[in-house]
C-alpha cells in the first residue's frame, strides 16, 4: 500500500464535472493498493495518517496532527502509484491490486480511516476523476506499507 498524503487548504474530486468529494483544511490522500495488501497494511495506514504531525503549531513548527486542527480527509484511489517504470516507456501495473479486489479493499481502507477521523470523503472508484487541490505550504509525504513477502 502506498499513500501520498498532501496537506491541503482545499481539495475536490469531480466525476463528469460533478463534485463527488471535497475537503477543506486537511489531507488529500492518493491511495495505491498493492497485490497482497491485507487488513494489516490498511489498519496501519489508517492509524498512521491521522497521527502524522504535519500542521503548524503557534511557533510555525510541524507539530500538530489532523485532529488538533479539526482537519478533514479526501481519499482518492490511484492504482498508478504502484506503477513501475524502470524499463521501457510504458509503466507496468503488475504490483497494483486487480480492480476486482481493489474496489472492496479501498472501501475497507476508507472505513478504517473514517473510524479514526470521523468521516472521509472520496471520489468514485474506477471512474475517470479530476482532482483539484491547493497544496498547503506545500507539505507532501509518501507512505509505504507493503505486504510481507510470501
Amino acid at each position: 500500500m502506498r499513500v501520498v498524503v498532501q496537506r491541503v487548504s482545499r481539495a475536490a474530486v469531480r466525476v463528469d464535472g460533478e463534485i463527488r468529494g471535497r475537503s477543506e483544511r486537511g489531507y488529500l490522500c492518493l491511495v495505491g493498493l498493492a497485490r497482497g495488501d491485507t487488513e494489516v497494511e490498511m489498519s496501519w495506514m489508517a492509524r498512521k495518517i491521522p497521527a502524522l504531525r504535519l500542521f503548524d503549531d503557534e511557533e510555525g513548527r510541524l507539530n500538530l496532527c489532523l485532529g488538533e486542527v479539526h482537519g478533514r480527509v479526501l481519499a482518492v484511489s490511484q492504482f498508478t502509484l504502484l506503477g513501475a517504470a524502470r524499463k521501457g516507456r510504458r509503466p507496468s501495473w503488475e504490483a497494483a491490486m486487480p480492480p476486482s479486489e481493489a474496489g472492496i479493499a479501498f472501501q475497507r481502507f476508507v472505513d478504517l480511516l473514517a473510524a479514526e477521523v470521523g468521516s472521509v470523503e472520496t471520489g468514485v472508484f474506477g471512474a475517470r476523476m479530476e482532482v483539484e487541490l491547493i497544496n498547503d505550504c506545500p507539505v507532501t509525504l509518501v507512505l509505504d506499507r507493503l505486504p510481507a513477502p510470501g
